[in-house]
């Protein structure tokens, strides 16, 4: 009959050949066809388990990269505000020292002027005393020439320091 309407036996046959392609395909390509897709189906579920790690790894990372640049902000104001408040005592220490040098360089002119004021008074009372001297002889020796006179000078002078 034909293909149009089949044998008992031609379908026989053709089952029996199905049967053994369908076996053949199954165990050796089926088999390892459906083994290659678990193993790909595997590797990609591998491989977003590994991203979504990753991801999870660098938003801790990130996290941690943020706070230690917090931490790195902090230090940086806590070194600059040391930094001026050294400044500052530097600044107020120079000011310090630069007034007591003042005042000592002031009270150090002052003596030098006291000492120089009173060797200037000194010198002018020598140099007065001498001219006195030198007056006083001049005069005296024109009014005691007589030796008499000049004794009696002489002793009411002493007596006058004696006194004092």
């Amino acid at each position: 009959m034909g293909l149009i309407s089949p044998d008992y036996g031609t379908i026989f046959w053709m089952v029996l050949a199905f049967s053994v392609v369908f076996f053949i395909l199954r165990k050796y390509a089926w088999g390892p066809i459906m083994k290659m897709l678990k193993e790909r189906e595997q590797s990609i579920e591998n491989a977003l388990q590994s991203a979504e790690m990753a991801r999870e790894e660098m938003a801790r990372l990130k996290g941690s990269h943020e706070e230690m640049m917090h931490e790195a902000r902090m230090e940086r104001e806590k070194l600059m505000e040391e930094a001026r408040r050294i400044k500052e005592q530097m600044i107020d220490r120079a000011r310090d020292e630069a007034s007591q040098e003042t005042v000592k360089l002031l009270e150090q002119a002052r003596r030098h002027i006291e000492s120089e004021k009173l060797q200037a008074v000194s010198e002018i009372r020598d140099q007065v005393a001498s001219l006195s001297v030198e007056i006083a002889e001049k005069i005296l020796r024109k009014q005691l020439k007589d030796r008499k006179e000049q004794e009696s000078l002489i002793k009411d002078q002493l007596h006058d320091l004696k006194l004092n």
